[in-house]
């Protein structure tokens, strides 16, 4: 039994793949360990082409393109210790691979294209994946694509199985102008825009006296 009967239960964060037509779950995966840090970034889509009308200055294009990374760490110690036998063996390859194969297209497809082309065909239509959303909090939910994935295998078992290593992933958040309102990774999107629109209306509203006054604004 816990020691802290009374403390919060540790939410985690991590990623669910979807089917991008129906929205059905695929896979859910968790971070083994949620990240100390998170880093974000936007670049704002404003009216800033030479020659742009005066009338243009305030006005957006889009929502921003936002981009994440973070840092997860994976280690087999724990399963380890209490003999687990997929960690004995393999170590954390399964964890691993479970997160490379997120930017793989599936054998199934690499054949089927190969089939396709010695079959002559002229037009192949690249490989679809499953939707990606970013997990993190219930305020926090969004489709994403990454765009960087790399490992830092940092500890080995006698058998060279890795047992301990950092994962580093960046995504971009796709919004209704790489997807469309249609679909349903836009669908999510508007709502995670939308969850972003209520937070900000619980913030407090502030008065113009905290600036010293208004009259040197000229309001």
């Amino acid at each position: 039994m816990s020691s802290f009967p009374n403390s919060p239960r540790l939410v985690k964060g991590g990623l669910v793949l979807l089917d991008p037509d129906s929205g059905a779950v695929q896979r859910v995966i968790a971070l083994q360990y949620n990240p100390d840090s998170l880093s974000r970034s936007f670049q704002i889509k404003s009216v800033t082409a030479e020659g742009a009308d005066r009338s243009d200055a305030l006005r957006l294009k889009g929502p921003p393109v936002e981009t994440i990374k973070l840092e997860a760490e994976i280690d087999a110690t724990d399963r380890l210790e209490t003999q687990n036998p997929v960690a004995t063996t393999l170590g954390i390859h399964p964890q691993l691979a479970t997160l490379e194969l997120l930017i793989y297209p599936t054998s199934a497809n690499l054949q089927s294209n190969n089939s396709l082309s010695q079959a002559g065909t002229l037009e192949i239509v690249p490989m679809q994946t499953p939707l990606t959303l970013f997990v993190w909090s219930r305020s926090r939910v969004m489709p994403v694509r990454l765009t960087e994935f790399s490992v830092t295998e940092e500890a080995f078992d006698p058998a060279l199985n890795p047992i301990r290593a950092k994962v580093s992933l960046g995504m971009r958040v796709l919004t209704v102008d790489d997807v469309g309102f249609d679909q349903k990774a836009g669908q999510l999107y508007m709502a995670y825009q939308q969850q972003k629109e209520q937070l900000a209306a619980l913030n407090p509203a502030v008065s113009l006296n905290v600036f010293g006054g208004v009259g040197g604004l000229n309001l």
